[in-house]
């Protein structure tokens, strides 16, 4: 039973394509091949157009239908990784570059002294009687200031 839901997957694919579409396919990977034995070139989709009396459109859809589907498990370049941890990590990129520029934004945003807080408090890993010393403030006001702050961001960014 598995090895006809594979041998189904295989050949008929989980999106269907009619038979005439995947023999032009075929032809054309065959057409292909011959032409780049004698030449060493690939046909383009015009010379295929006019070597089979078919519009281009037709060669496009029959060209793209005959290729595989790859597997988001499948393994990719030199490192190993899957296909899906790949895109992951694309979008984890861009999602890391979005909040750097909301939040240098926000920053921006902030009155000298509440900038100093903040870069001193997350980007300079100050604790906050450390950020009320430099200061010259209590560590309690720092204290209120930072909770004033990120609540005024996370208003910002709930807006």
């Amino acid at each position: 039973m598995i090895g006809e839901i594979k041998k189904f997957l295989r050949d008929d694919g989980i999106i269907r394509i009619s038979r005439s579409v995947k023999e032009l396919g075929i032809k054309i990977k065959e057409l292909d091949r011959i032409y780049m034995a004698k030449t060493g070139e690939s046909l383009c989709v015009s010379r295929l157009s006019k070597i089979l009396e078919l519009p281009e459109e037709n060669i496009y859809i029959a060209m793209e239908a005959s290729q595989t589907v790859e597997s988001i498990n499948e393994k990719i370049g030199d490192d190993g990784k899957e296909l899906i941890e790949t895109i992951k990590s694309e979008e984890d990129e861009e999602s890391k570059i979005v909040n750097k520029i909301t939040i240098s934004e926000l920053i921006g945003k902030l009155n000298i002294r509440d900038r100093e807080i903040i870069k001193l408090r997350y980007f300079k890993d100050k604790t906050q009687s450390q950020v009320a010393r430099i200061l010259g403030i209590s560590q309690v006001h720092v204290s209120r200031i930072e909770k004033r702050i990120l609540n005024d961001f996370r208003n910002v960014l709930l807006a």
